[in-house]
């Protein structure tokens, strides 16, 4: 297994996690995502890993809806994730992004994979769990900025930088970056 579909797998199970602490009445909660509710923060998820198919001419597995079961949904696609990262001529394949051409696992791991990081911290946040984003991923997603232009990152995956105080911790740092308010909170 590669380091890749490795941190993938680690990334899905925390999700997983989270997911299955969220009880029945939290779906609808507002998360810190101002568009979404709890449950549209799993929708995007399950949907970023069709995108992470597509240049395979993929398709997600039949699932049930998110909005039905949200834990069916995204397991079902984590699996097809899972089938990709195992299979070495598909995981290798190009892709093309919009960042150019790499293959699909470094795709799949620098965004899906990724996201569920950051989108773990909104679905957390909404349902009221406490959630802890680890070093290594912090260290791992701070080494974006700068690396990806901020044209390419504020249209497309982040909204625009909060402020926070200097000596704000990494996470907070890091949620800031990405455009959340790391003192959000629950209407």
């Amino acid at each position: 297994m590669s380091d890749i579909a490795d941190r993938y797998r680690t990334r899905a199970d925390n999700f997983a996690a989270v997911i299955a602490a969220v009880r029945p009445d939290q779906w609808r909660n507002q998360s810190p995502c101002a568009d979404w509710k709890a449950v549209d923060v799993v929708r995007h998820i399950v949907d970023m890993h069709e995108v992470m198919l597509q240049p395979l001419g993929r398709s997600l597995s039949p699932a049930p809806p998110v909005d039905d079961d949200p834990m069916g949904a995204f397991n079902a696609a984590r699996a097809d994730i899972e089938e990709v990262l195992a299979d070495p001529e598909a995981a290798r394949a190009e892709a093309q992004t919009p960042m150019g051409k790499m293959p699909v696992e470094v795709h799949i791991d620098g965004v899906v994979s990724a996201d569920m990081v950051l989108h773990g911290w909104d679905l957390a946040k909404a349902t009221g769990q406490e959630y802890t984003i680890p070093p290594e991923e912090i260290e791992r997603a701070a080494a974006m900025e700068g690396a990806i232009p901020d044209e390419l990152l504020r249209p497309i995956a982040f909204g625009p930088r909060v402020a926070v105080p200097d000596d704000a911790t990494p996470q907070d740092k890091l949620l800031a970056f990405i455009g959340r308010d790391p003192n959000w909170r629950p209407a």
